[in-house]
C-alpha cells in the first residue's frame, strides 16, 4: 500500500501485465462472431465479461443475447434431433403444410428464399419460425415463453429492455446469418435422426463445411470450420482453422465439405432440401434424408 492507504500503481509493462487479469482475445469482425463466441464462454475466461460484451454486440445486431444463448445452447445439446434441436429443423412429409407442393417450383423456390434471408431470422425470433415445436406458442421475446425455465426470464427481460432501446434491425446482417447458418445444416447428404437412433456425436457430424470465397475472412472463417465448431464448441474462432485441418484425417468421409459456391448452393438446397424421411427399403428407420418430391 503507498501512501494515504492507496495501492501503488505497476511502474513496469510487466508488472502492469501481472496484474492484468483480464485476459486480450485477437481484435475481431464482424461483430456477430464475437457475439456468437461470447454465448459460448469461448471469447473470455470470465462469464460477466462474455454476457457484457455478448448483450453489447447482440443488441447493436437487434437480436436478443440472453434469449438467444440459452436457445442456441439447447442446439448444440441436441444438433440433428428432429424432436429437440432448436433451429433449422426440418419437417417429415407428413407434416409439410398443404401448400408445400405448390412452392416446389422455381418461382416458389425463389419467393422461399427472399422470405427466409429477409424475414427469416426476425421471424424466429419473434415466432420461433424453423425452430422446435413446441406445445404452445414460443416467441425469444417472452420470458414466460416454453423455451425458457424461471432461472432464465429475469435474463430475458434485461435482453428486451436493451433491444427496446436499440433501433431499426439490420437486415442484411440478418440474411447472412440465416444462410450462413441454413447452409451448414442443410444439405442432401446431411442425415437427420429420431429418438432412436440419434446421438450427441451423430449431430455434432451432421453438419457441413461451406466454401465462401474472400468472405470466409470476412466472416473469420465460421464459415468454413462449422463441424469442428460443433466437436469443440467453446474453441476461439482463431484456432479453428488449425482444429479443422487436424480433425479432417481422423474424420475421414465423416467431415463433410462442399465447395459449391454459396449463391449456388443455397439454390441447390432450397430446391432439393424440401423435407426429411428414411428411404425406402432400408432397416434404419430413425435415419431421416432430405428429399423434394411430392406425389
Amino acid at each position: 500500500m503507498g501512501a494515504g492507504g492507496r495501492m501503488s500503481v505497476p511502474t513496469t509493462k510487466d508488472e502492469q501485465k501481472k496484474n492484468n487479469n483480464i485476459q486480450r482475445v485477437p481484435y475481431s469482425k464482424p461483430p456477430f462472431t464475437l457475439a456468437h463466441e461470447c454465448g459460448h464462454h469461448a471469447f473470455s475466461d470470465y462469464q460477466w465479461v462474455n454476457d457484457t460484451v455478448g448483450l453489447i454486440l447482440h443488441s447493436a445486431l437487434f437480436v436478443p443475447y440472453f434469449s438467444w444463448k440459452y436457445s442456441h445452447r439447447r442446439h448444440h445439446s441436441n444438433t440433428g434431433s428432429l424432436e429437440c434441436d432448436e433451429v433449422f429443423v426440418p419437417k417429415p412429409k407428413t407434416k409439410m403444410p398443404w401448400f408445400s407442393k405448390y412452392l416446389n417450383n422455381p418461382p416458389g423456390q425463389v419467393m422461399s428464399l427472399v422470405v427466409t434471408l429477409t424475414l427469416g431470422w426476425p421471424l424466429y425470433l419473434a415466432f420461433n419460425l424453423s425452430g422446435r415445436p413446441y406445445d404452445r406458442f414460443a416467441c425469444h421475446f417472452d420470458p414466460y415463453g416454453p423455451i425458457y425455465n424461471d432461472r432464465e426470464r429475469l435474463q430475458i427481460y434485461i435482453s428486451d429492455a436493451v433491444i427496446c432501446v436499440y433501433g431499426v434491425p439490420l437486415l442484411i446482417v440478418n440474411g447472412f446469418l440465416v444462410l450462413i447458418t441454413y447452409l451448414q445444416h442443410t444439405h442432401p447428404t446431411l442425415p437427420h435422426y429420431d429418438s432412436s437412433e440419434w446421438d450427441w456425436l451423430r449431430g455434432a457430424l451432421a453438419t457441413v463445411d461451406r466454401d465462401y470465397g474472400v468472405l470466409n475472412k470476412v466472416f473469420h472463417n465460421i464459415t468454413d470450420t462449422h463441424v469442428a465448431h460443433h466437436l469443440i464448441s467453446t474453441m476461439p474462432h482463431y484456432h479453428a482453422m488449425e482444429a479443422t485441418k487436424a480433425i479432417k484425417p481422423i474424420l475421414g468421409h465423416y467431415y463433410q465439405f462442399d465447395g459449391t459456391p454459396f449463391y449456388k448452393a443455397m439454390w441447390r438446397e432450397a430446391r432439393e432440401c424440401l423435407y426429411v424421411e428414411p428411404d425406402e427399403g432400408t432397416t434404419d428407420k430413425g435415419v431421416f434424408w432430405y428429399k423434394n418430391k411430392f406425389e
